[in-house]
């Protein structure tokens, strides 16, 4: 594979994961659907870049330049920016921050720092502190199962203002990204059918032609490169 990736979890309440990725030469990847805010670093031979991106809804096939580097800050589901509204994020509508130098960008009328991989936290703190970044709790507590006493409508605004994305579209997402790192680990088709809740096997292949870009059995194979994936936790669709 042409694109390497490293990546690891963050106890931040605003941070999902932190990664980093390579490229050795120039190619296209499959770039599948996912639901989080991510703010990504680029740096290419002569350029640097800062962009927010958002939920993407369907995948794609992307040109990878070579001798690419890129760092990236993936947000907690409910996270949200404030003066962004997450919607104009979505499928790719992303958000390029203006950069003062290589090492600051401007966001939310102020300058950053822009983050590496082992302080990013720390600008994530900032951001927070100055109300640049939030998180809207009934979004994560909806998705773990305990929404309180609220109206599904209720859940559903805050959903719409936050994620940008009903729950039932990203269950659809986070079920569809499960079935492809567990196929590319070797497991058997119809077992993931079982343990992520499809109808049955043509079910599973409709969703991750649409959502992944692939067949069960070519990512099984791992005949192209994907975009970042690790292991998702369960409780989406479990």
């Amino acid at each position: 594979m042409f694109l390497t990736f490293e990546d690891r979890p963050s106890a931040s309440p605003f941070i999902e994961r932190i990664w980093r990725s390579r490229s050795t030469i120039g190619a296209t990847f499959y770039s599948m659907a996912e639901c989080n805010i991510e703010l990504v670093v680029t740096h290419l031979p002569g350029l640097t870049r800062v962009t927010l991106r958002g939920p993407v809804t369907k995948a794609a096939v992307i040109e990878c330049p070579p001798n690419g580097q890129w760092l990236a800050i993936r947000f907690r589901l409910g996270t949200y920016l404030p003066k962004v509204p997450t919607a104009a994020l979505l499928d790719r509508s992303d958000l390029q921050l203006p950069l003062i130098s290589d090492r600051r960008f401007w966001f939310d009328g102020a300058a950053w720092e822009v983050p590496t991989y082992e302080n990013a936290e720390s600008l994530v703190e900032r951001l927070a502190r100055c109300g640049a970044i939030a998180h809207d709790w009934v979004v994560s507590s909806a998705i773990t199962g305990n929404p309180g006493d609220r109206t599904l409508r209720s859940v559903q605004r805050h959903f719409s203002r936050a994620a940008g994305l009903t729950y039932g579209r990203i269950r659809q997402i986070e079920r569809a990204r499960r079935a492809a790192e567990m196929l590319r680990h070797g497991t058997a088709i119809l077992d993931v059918v079982d343990t992520t809740g499809y109808s049955d096997q043509a079910h599973l292949t409709r969703s991750l032609k649409q959502l992944i870009g692939q067949t069960p059995k070519k990512i099984m194979r791992r005949e192209a490169q994907l975009s970042f994936s690790f292991k998702t936790e369960s409780f989406l669709f479990g």
